[in-house]
């Protein structure tokens, strides 16, 4: 944990250098995963000399990140490092400046690793649509047959970010939630994914996929280690108009939660999903129980247009990815056909090899969606019932909720022969459930690991709490994370 890695380069039991020669050690040892689409070993280095200078010589660090490696996903631009957003429409591309997550890690002393895998422009659940091959999870694969191609999908979008963190070649990383691209495979790899209040963090040099519903995402191995990371990142910045204009105030959690006596929380009855596996459902069910003898009030609340909310999240989303994807015309940057027989052709063909299937599909349904006759009917519709998911939660908090338990994902990371069996958008309607909710209403989320399966795989539950509400929320998930002891994942035979 950062924590861990704070206090033994505090006692000088640790180097920044050591520490950041262990996490490329393993990442090399773990690139059968595919975790990472490029190496940014020069600037890690270079990173990595200047914070243990830091230490050595002033006995100063720059902030609780200074030294760390770090991981970013790949839709972050990062100036100087391709951005492909695993997308061939981007291979060629190289950004002249940082995202301001990247900046923020740049100026706190991280040291940043490398960029990670996706799904190609963060369309997917499970990080097997790149164009750099699929992330494999590396809970449950054996990493000493010659050829293994019985694995577990890592989740999606954020599958790369998410290995990176649980295989250890990162200490903490960036990810993006739309839909819930950070909390998917966080619970699929039985990492900490924190999807913050929307506004909280800038999501300037995030490429857009559905700027209403896009956050930078946080993935660490504990939840004080999303703390110090959110604590490094979030505040107002002038470059996006989104973030909300108020100082930040920085917060701890204890290093153990006492009492939990205080809280309210709630069980929406409507995320009793069907398909959900009984190894989530006794999950849920252990950790309410354990709220409720610790002294909380736990109680069943109704969220009546959860039902509505995938098919709403859809067509919103979808219409949001044809606007943005209209940049995308092999003129200005990135990938450009050959066929320049006219400026149409040129557009068209641009976009044909540039995009995978999903990406055109879900470009075709916007369209389709934002036609003049179909507007009214589909986009207007769709927002009017945001609005009344939106107020679900909205109407449980005032109530006197603080928090709502629920599952992340219906159960354990599927295995890719039995997940590919399905089309993306399949894929993508059963495993955002429980996540896109939260996006829709804009309130942070956060997703831990609660047990594991009968499979020996990890097992995650959310919580979700109140608008900027999220030393609440993360102190709740601190004491839940005592609860449940769970074991990290061991590959010690990899240093």
């Amino acid at each position: 944990s950062i924590e861990k890695a704070i206090t033994l380069l505090e006692s000088d039991q640790l180097t920044v250098e050591e520490l950041h020669e262990s996490c490329a050690r393993r990442l090399d040892a773990t690139k059968i995963l595919n975790a990472f689409v490029s190496r940014t070993s020069d600037i890690s280095s270079r990173q990595a000399k200047a914070s243990q200078k830091r230490l050595s010589y002033a006995k100063k660090r720059l902030s609780a990140l200074d030294g760390i490696p770090v991981a970013v996903k790949d839709n972050f631009c990062m100036d100087g490092v391709h951005t492909t957003c695993a997308s061939r429409m981007l291979l060629p591309y190289v950004p002249p400046y940082d995202a301001t997550m990247v900046a923020k890690l740049k100026s706190h002393g991280a040291v940043i690793m490398g960029k990670t895998n996706m799904d190609e422009f963060a369309m997917g659940c499970g990080s097997v649509d790149s164009v750099h091959g699929p992330v494999r999870n590396p809970w449950g694969y054996d990493f000493a047959a010659e050829d293994n191609d019985l694995w577990h999908i890592a989740g999606g979008s954020s599958g790369g970010s998410a290995v990176a963190v649980a295989s250890g070649a990162a200490l903490a990383a960036l990810g993006s939630d739309t839909g819930g691209s950070t909390r998917n495979p966080a619970s699929y790899t039985g990492i900490v994914g924190l999807k913050p209040t929307y506004g909280l963090l800038s999501r300037h040099g995030l490429v857009p996929l559905v700027n209403s519903m896009d956050v930078p995402g946080i993935m660490t191995r504990c939840v004080r280690d999303a703390v110090l990371m959110m604590n490094a990142l979030a505040g107002h910045d002038v470059s996006d108009s989104t973030t909300v204009p108020r100082l930040y105030e920085p917060f701890e959690i204890p290093t153990d939660v006492e009492s939990v006596r205080d809280l309210h929380v709630g069980i929406p009855k409507e995320y009793h999903a069907p398909g959900t596996s009984a190894d989530v459902l006794a999950a849920w069910r252990k950790i309410a129980d354990a709220f409720e003898k610790a002294g909380a009030k736990v109680s069943q609340v109704s969220m009546p247009h959860t039902s509505l909310s995938i098919v709403c999240y859809h067509v919103l989303s979808t219409c949001e990815i044809a606007s943005n994807m209209a940049r995308y015309d092999g003129i200005q940057y990135g990938h450009r056909s050959s066929d320049e027989s006219s400026t149409e052709q040129l557009y068209a063909a641009t976009r044909h090899e540039g995009f995978n299937d999903v990406v055109r599909g879900r470009i075709l349904a916007g369209n389709y969606f934002l036609l003049k006759e179909n507007y009214d009917t589909y986009f207007t519709q769709a927002q009017k019932i945001r609005r009344l998911i939106s107020g679900d939660f909205w109407h449980v908090f005032e109530s006197g909720v603080d928090l709502l338990l629920t599952p992340t994902v219906l159960s354990d990371a599927p295995d890719y022969t039995f997940f590919s069996k399905a089309d993306n958008r399949t894929r993508t309607q059963e495993q955002d459930v429980f996540t896109q909710p939260v996006n829709m209403a804009g309130v942070p989320a956060v997703t831990l690991p609660c047990g594991l399966s009968e499979r020996q795989l990890p097992i995650g539950l959310q919580l979700i709490g109140q608008p900027f509400k999220e030393k609440t929320m993360l102190t709740a998930a601190k004491w839940v994370e005592q609860q449940c002891e769970f074991p990290q994942l061991q590959l010690d035979f990899l240093d």
